[in-house]
């Protein structure tokens, strides 16, 4: 693993580093704060999923997670979207390829080889964040935004004993029944019980369960009605018997204004429930 960057900030660090994936056969960047601890002390851990186009980069240097972190003593880690590098096959629409991974392990060519964002989120990177950093793996909670939200709670319900919660900021909560599901059709093909195993809702209506849900959704949000649509994510919780809170916050859009706004509020609903 090399250090890429190294920062202080808010009474902690703030690190960017590298290293060479065996899941994705590429180098991957991801970054990681750790605020200062006791010698031999570990932290719990939060994760964060980013969206389309976003690498590790976005909610490093938009996110105003790091006041929070400090406060409640969490490691935040934010993996990149995608594989990167000249052999990564990609195209030009911004949904779909590089910076759209979708948090799957693709089985059709020729995305199969190295989209293998699954393995890389649920398995490689937290096995390299426990041997690295001083970590509790124990108490570990996930979070994410839009594509990110998606794959932040298709993680949490496959994986209900690792999370002790799971929240998101404007999730693409189904999407086999929306556009940008379109990834999920070209990264799994016509395998319709592998693509249920990353939609939320289905996932909900096929038993799967986790205690409870945090969503923040902006009003203003101009992918609300088309693409992201969390009254069928309050459904599918209502029917299971979930635990949904879903927050609309009137005027606020898609973007990292939004998400900044309301990161310090879930990180603390977090804490909370990382300390239980």
């Amino acid at each position: 693993m090399e250090t890429v960057s190294t920062a202080r900030a808010h009474g902690g660090t703030q690190g960017v580093y590298r290293h060479r994936s065996s899941a994705t056969g590429t180098d991957m960047t991801f970054s990681v704060y750790v605020p200062d601890h006791a010698p031999g002390a570990t932290l719990p851990v939060v994760w964060y999923l980013s969206g389309l186009t976003c690498t590790h980069a976005n909610v490093t240097d938009k996110g105003e997670f790091r006041r929070a972190c400090a406060e409640h003593k969490l490691i935040f880690v934010a993996p990149d979207t995608s594989p990167r590098g000249d052999d990564v096959p990609d195209e030009e629409a911004w949904d779909f390829a590089k910076g759209a991974g979708f948090y799957v392990d693709a089985t059709e060519a020729p995305w199969a080889t190295h989209y293998r964002m699954w393995s890389y989120v649920t398995a490689e990177l937290p096995a390299l964040i426990g041997e690295h950093f001083p970590a509790d793996m124990a108490r570990q909670s996930i979070m994410g935004h839009s594509m990110g939200g998606h794959g932040a709670l298709t993680v949490a319900l496959r994986h209900p004993g690792r999370f002790r919660a799971v929240s998101a900021f404007a999730p693409i909560v189904a999407p086999t029944q929306v556009p940008w599901g379109k990834a999920l059709d070209r990264y799994l093909g016509d395998d319709a019980a592998a693509k249920r195993r990353h939609d939320a809702v289905a996932l909900i209506e096929d038993g799967a369960r986790v205690p409870e849900i945090l969503i923040d959704q902006g009003d203003a949000d101009s992918f609300l009605a088309g693409q992201l649509r969390p009254e069928l994510l309050a459904t599918a919780c209502a029917d299971a018997g979930i635990d949904l809170t879903l927050r609309m916050q009137p005027g606020y859009d898609h973007s990292y204004h939004f998400i900044s706004t309301f990161m310090a509020d879930q990180l603390a609903w977090h804490a909370a429930r990382l300390r239980a």
